[in-house]
């Protein structure tokens, strides 16, 4: 059925729910399973890679978001949380073992040459069992694109090896050779997976594995585009290649989507960007790729309104709030539209409505809570929570809203059901509009399939490719202004859903950004009077009343401390590079 549960088969097995894979992958591959006896249908090789699903994101609890989840901007120029981030600082140390770089950190990718040296004993035609062989290929490239941006150069594994492989101890390989297999991959998975139209809802399908392509062909080619003579560079690399590659998967995949869309949006309507991201269910979103969906007594529920209710001890920043335009297209440091920021509702006022639809604003249509139980009434929002817990309190005075539900029902402990968003369409338009402004090949047209797309369905004014507006403020000074306003829109449409941590470092922009970055909030005036002095005294503020959060922290009274020329990659632990000196040299500055 087309409107089947998303990862309902899926989070049974991967979750631990008895039967699914009769136990097979809580096994040791090589002495406990008779591959005769297994891999004889295309239904021993799904349950195979039902596994794999589990390493997608999830509301698993109480601060445990995940890599794509709405709390994933923390740490960045985004978001902050009441701690200031350790790693942003520069704090991190050389592990002695684990790291992310223990056996144990490898098994999964263990598991996937495991299938891929095995799937061929299968009897069913290879028609019937490619879909799985796709949906290998992809988590593989899952897996080395979340290493690789963690430590760059990797090894080349694709054999399931055992503890007396030669291939344990070879060397690392340049980040490109790897990214280069990646492709490989992909091309591949692209090939074998089934269309939306024919593959299960509950699984990937050539379209999302296009978009991962274009992902990871964008974050490679602007790394070594930006990283070029750096040690984190790759000699004789300007990364052009891998753009040319997510400039060409987008242009596929917008030709031919497949069913996947922008969903059309009323921009006078009640906050439609907004219940973009708050729904229980996507099955029928044209712009929701995949998803994964929560059901109580299934696969459990999740506490997400804990972080829209009370801030959960995270905030966004001033600078976040900053990069919006007004309604007339211009940035705020230019357009005579702006209300400055006194309040609330001065900064939302002639603002892009997605600004209101990101955060909570006193204007009485922000819902902290409606349709309760009888008798009880709903709750408005009236100002962030600043007189909480250090859990329960916003960080800057700029709440989040993006992805709350404001029904009663959802604010229950564990009993939130509202779906996490992993692939939209929308990233494919940010992409492809990304990759070409830097090849030098966006035209108007390009910028009227993507960009604007996304600008017309908020009611926003179309960015003129030959006409952009002057920004006395612009975010990346050194580059043009037609990829400082491709970077903005990315910032704006995916704010607070993980990616900009990302690309501040595949831009090689942490120095200008983060280093010596005392993140800001909201003007704390606006609440004297509204909220007890005593609880408004946790929150410095700088000479022009701008809430400065670690300003009293002795560790962050220069700013974030990130050193350039050493936290891009985090550091081999020493254990490994004693196992196997092959792995040497430490990553650049560690």
């Amino acid at each position: 059925m087309r409107n089947r549960t998303l990862f309902i088969i899926i989070t049974i097995c991967a979750f631990g729910i008895a039967g699914c894979t009769k136990g097979f992958l809580d096994r040791t591959p090589e002495t406990n399973i008779s591959d005769g006896e297994f891999w004889r249908t295309g239904n021993d090789l799904k349950l195979y890679a039902n596994n794999w699903y589990s390493v997608f994101p999830s509301y698993g609890g109480f601060g445990n978001i995940g890599i794509y989840g709405l709390d994933a901007d923390n740490g960045s120029d985004n978001m902050i949380s009441m701690g200031y981030n350790n790693a942003m600082n520069s704090e991190n140390i050389v592990p002695a073992s684990g790291g992310g770089w223990a056996i144990g950190d490898w098994n999964t990718l263990r598991n996937i040459n495991y299938f891929l040296a095995n799937y061929t004993k299968s009897t069913e035609s290879f028609d019937n069992i490619k879909p799985y062989v796709g949906e290998a290929l992809f988590f593989r490239a899952w897996f080395y694109f979340d290493k690789l941006k963690r430590f760059g150069n990797l090894p080349w594994l694709n054999a399931p090896l055992d503890p007396q492989s030669g291939q344990l101890f070879d060397t690392r390989l340049a980040r490109n050779v790897i990214v280069d297999s990646l492709m490989n991959d992909l091309d591949k998975a692209v090939e074998y997976l089934p269309t939306k139209s024919v593959a299960q809802v509950s699984r990937i399908n050539k379209q999302i594995a296009q978009l991962f392509q274009a992902r990871i062909a964008l974050f490679e080619g602007t790394w070594e585009k930006y990283h070029a003579g750096s040690p984190f560079g790759v000699t004789g690399s300007d990364g052009s290649k891998y753009l040319q590659k997510a400039a060409a998967v987008t242009d596929a995949l917008m030709a031919a989507s497949g069913g996947y869309a922008l969903e059309t949006l009323n921009p006078a309507g009640n906050m439609e960007y907004w219940q973009l991201f708050n729904r229980s269910n996507y099955s029928a979103s044209t712009e929701v790729m995949f998803w994964r969906q929560y059901i109580v007594g299934v696969n459990g529920g999740h506490n997400w309104h804990r972080y829209t209710t009370s801030g959960a001890g995270r905030g966004l920043t001033k600078d976040l709030v900053d990069a919006y335009l007004c309604t007339d297209g211009n940035p705020i440091g230019s357009s005579p539209l702006y209300q400055g920021d006194n309040t609330l509702l001065s900064v939302v006022a002639n603002r892009d409505p997605r600004l209101a639809q990101t955060m909570y604003v006193n204007d009485g249509k922000h819902y902290i809570t409606n349709s309760g139980p009888p008798g009880v009434p709903d709750v408005i929002f009236q100002a962030p929570s600043l007189n909480g817990a250090s859990e329960g309190k916003c960080a800057t005075g700029y709440q989040v809203f993006k992805g709350h539900n404001p029904l009663a029902a959802q604010q229950i402990a564990e009993q939130g059901t509202t779906g996490q968003i992993i692939f939209r369409f929308a990233e494919v338009l940010l992409i492809n509009a990304e990759a070409k402004a830097e090849l030098g090949t966006l035209t108007q047209v390009v910028a009227d399939a993507t960009i604007n797309k996304l600008r017309s369905r908020v009611g926003m004014p179309a960015l003129k490719v030959a006409a952009i507006p002057a920004d006395p403020n612009r975010e990346f000074p050194a580059l043009s202004a037609l990829i400082n306003e491709v970077r903005r829109e990315r910032r704006i449409e995916l704010a607070c859903e993980g990616y900009r941590r990302d690309d501040l470092q595949r831009w090689a922009a942490m120095g200008l950004k983060i280093t010596g970055l005392k993140p800001k909030g909201a003007k704390k005036a606006q609440w004297v009077g509204i909220i007890p002095a005593g609880d408004l005294n946790g929150y410095p503020v700088d000479d022009n009343g701008y809430i400065e959060l670690y300003k009293n922290i002795p560790a962050m009274s220069t700013g974030y401390k990130f050193k350039v020329t050493r936290d891009y990659l985090q550091p081999l632990p020493t254990s490994e590079l004693t196992l196997n000196p092959k792995l040497s040299p430490q990553n650049p500055g560690w």
